[in-house]
């Protein structure tokens, strides 16, 4: 299956660095997602899980990145989290690139065919060194369940929680519930799809502080997005 990445930065807005990049799929020449995803089904969801891996970390390594890498993972390939994660390693050693500079994300709206499965894996990445986020948080059905069961690095507030949140007061009183539970549980929290600066802004108030949205950068095509200087002016 031919496919390549996009890199989206993740940017901490107390010190206007990059802490992360996040790795997207897309097709070779920059398609979106869905043409590369709607090829995968259940006869070579785990070649595709293990390829996506491999070429993030390959593509990350050829462009320099420094900081964290985060990839996404298909619960549902992974059968034996131990054996699954040979070919992370292998590219991972190939490249130089640090273990504990890999963050692996799970989707919470994804359909899990079994939660203690998915534990059992975060369990297992956690052991190797790796760091653990579950993204979209607040899209599925199961985010708090997740949380009492196995307590990641980092959540992601889907971005539905996120889009004018500056002018919604129940977003606003969701959102800072799970910042305070979060805070006392010792897991950061990313805030994606951030469009506006007062959505920056109001998001930095609650304790956020770590962003992802178009605000600060779309993806880059195999490319380093560079943030503009605007990103964090003031209102």
């Amino acid at each position: 299956m031919a496919f390549s990445f996009a890199f989206q930065p993740i940017v901490d807005v107390r010190d206007q660095s990059t802490f992360a990049h996040e790795a997207l799929v897309r097709g070779v020449q920059g398609e979106g997602a869905l043409s590369v995803l709607q090829q995968v089904d259940d006869q070579n969801r785990y070649r595709f899980d293990q390829l996506c891996r491999v070429r993030a970390i390959s593509t990350a390594a050829q462009l320099g990145l420094t900081g964290f890498l985060s990839i996404n993972f298909l619960p549902n390939a992974v059968y034996r989290p131990d054996l699954c994660i040979r070919s992370t390693l292998e590219a991972a050693r190939a490249h130089a690139f640090p273990l504990d500079r890999l963050i692996f994300e799970a989707v919470e709206g994804e359909h899990v065919e079994s939660n203690k499965h998915l534990m059992n894996i975060l369990r297992e990445y956690r052991e190797f060194g790796f760091k653990t986020a579950i993204d979209d948080f607040g899209a599925g059905y199961s985010g708090l369940n997740l949380l009492a069961d196995f307590q990641p690095d980092l959540i992601k507030l889907d971005m539905a929680l996120i889009r004018d949140i500056h002018r919604d007061r129940v977003r606003q009183a969701i959102v800072r519930g799970v910042v305070g539970m979060c805070t006392e549980l010792d897991i950061e929290v990313i805030a994606e799809g951030v469009e506006h600066p007062e959505e920056r802004d109001f998001l930095a108030d609650c304790g956020i502080y770590l962003m992802q949205g178009f605000w600060f950068a779309k993806p880059a095509f195999e490319s380093m997005a560079q943030i503009p200087t605007q990103a964090w002016r003031a209102v």
